[in-house]
């Protein structure tokens, strides 16, 4: 091989390796942000999405996309926090506030968990039945396979298992190609937001909670600790916090538009009571592949990597606020029975439930508005962590600081005055 005069052969060879470098590093950081997101585009956000996409046509895009900047800046700090401290978000209150404190941030953690797993396994019931598979065999097939995942002792393995899980979520956009939405249609949307109208404030409330969960910060946080992150990692993670927070947003706005484009024309404030019942609603307009096989694929997805996220940031939270040995790291021993036998028993007790039925509309509608209600516990906590666990020269400053600080307060206010209306 010939170089050019002056040049070293060694020249190329370094800057292979430093792409090599960057490539090893992105493999290396890159997994949490991104898992997190895709677990937020549950079965309870897809569910509400379309929701609100056949009640209220285009009406609920902008709100989405104007929480996409929200949802990055509250985990953002859940990066900082848990690779500048080496802790995480249970283990942090604990510490700076006390057990109190921490067994009612375990609390809220708790219920938002519970109720995350029961509208997954809710869906991946739906799911079943769409396809003629009893909830008798797929529920407890998929308690089984998401404990076994966790059994591995391999945090790494989990975390590639779930990514994969998710981005089946993906497969639903061509469905909404398929449902030929009209762009001027969604422009005009974006300018008529029915606040008055108390049923879309519900919505727009659950659309919220679908957003900003619980058990998101305990995880990513939990999950940087995890993995081993360091303090040279932190613009890495940052970007794939960023990554996830388009791409789960994105995914929410797909399913609103397509419920628009299709239910929300032809009969507009139809019930979904089912997936079943939204799989048929859709089929005239998308064809029984797009109706069925996609939609069915795309919530199973969903309702899998939830599951997994979601349980494990209940087991950690748990196990933080009562100084339990928590990861993923080690198979179960004496040690870490206790996060492991939650973790179980979670998957276990949120079977059962969901094998006595439950109606899926109405329990993710509430669950996703529980979420908004419990915002103003959560992200008290996650600004005052952030101000006093960290070190200055990790903190907010500025203009930066006043602007996430300014929209925190805005959501916590938002769930204040979503308790005021309901009450």
């Amino acid at each position: 091989m010939k170089f050019a005069e002056g040049a070293s052969p060694y020249v190329s060879r370094r800057s292979n390796f430093r792409h090599r470098d960057l490539w090893i590093g992105f493999l290396v950081v890159w997994g949490p942000g991104l898992l997190v997101m895709l677990a937020d585009t549950d079965v309870g956000s897809l569910v509400t999405a379309a929701q609100s996409g056949t009640q209220f046509g285009y009406r609920m895009v902008l709100p989405n996309l104007i929480l996409m900047p929200i949802l990055y800046f509250v985990q953002e700090i859940t990066v900082r926090l848990g690779i500048v401290t080496g802790k995480g978000h249970g283990a942090l209150i604990r510490e700076r506030f006390g057990k109190r404190w921490a067994l009612l941030s375990a609390g809220t953690l708790f219920l938002t968990a519970v109720g995350a797993l029961l509208t997954e396994f809710v869906g991946v019931a739906g799911v079943g039945d769409l396809f003629g598979v009893s909830r008798v065999i797929s529920v407890p097939v998929a308690a089984a396979f998401l404990i076994g995942i966790a059994m591995t002792g391999k945090y790494p393995r989990a975390e590639r298992v779930g990514i994969a899980l998710g981005l089946a979520e993906l497969v639903f956009i061509p469905v909404m190609v398929m449902a030929h939405p009209s762009f001027s249609a969604i422009a005009d949307g974006f300018g008529h937001m029915p606040l008055h109208n108390g049923g879309f404030i519900l919505l727009l409330a659950a659309n919220v909670g679908a957003v900003i969960m619980p058990w998101m910060i305990f995880y990513q946080q939990g999950a940087m600790v995890d993995k081993g992150l360091t303090r040279a990692h932190i613009a890495a993670a940052r970007r794939d916090t960023a990554f996830g927070s388009v791409l789960t947003q994105l995914i929410m706005v797909v399913m609103i538009v397509t419920f628009a484009a299709t239910i929300g024309i032809a009969r507009p404030g139809t019930a979904l009571n089912t997936i079943g019942e939204m799989s048929l609603a859709l089929r005239p307009y998308v064809g029984v592949v797009g109706g069925k096989v996609l939609l069915g694929i795309a919530m199973l997805g969903a309702g899998l990597v939830a599951a997994l996220v979601a349980s494990l940031a209940g087991a950690w939270g748990l196990s933080e606020a009562f100084g339990w040995k928590h990861t993923l790291n080690t198979k179960p021993d004496r040690d870490s029975a206790k996060f492991y036998t939650t973790y179980t028993l979670a998957h276990v007790f949120g079977a059962i439930i969901v094998l006595l039925s439950l109606d899926l509309i109405r329990l993710v509608i509430y669950v996703e508005v529980m979420n908004a209600l419990l915002l103003p516990i959560v992200l008290g906590f996650l600004l005052a962590l952030e101000a006093k666990a960290l070190p200055d020269a990790f903190r907010m400053r500025g203009l930066y600081r006043l602007v996430v600080t300014a929209l925190c307060v805005v959501v916590m206010g938002f769930g204040l005055y979503v308790i005021r209306t309901l009450l």
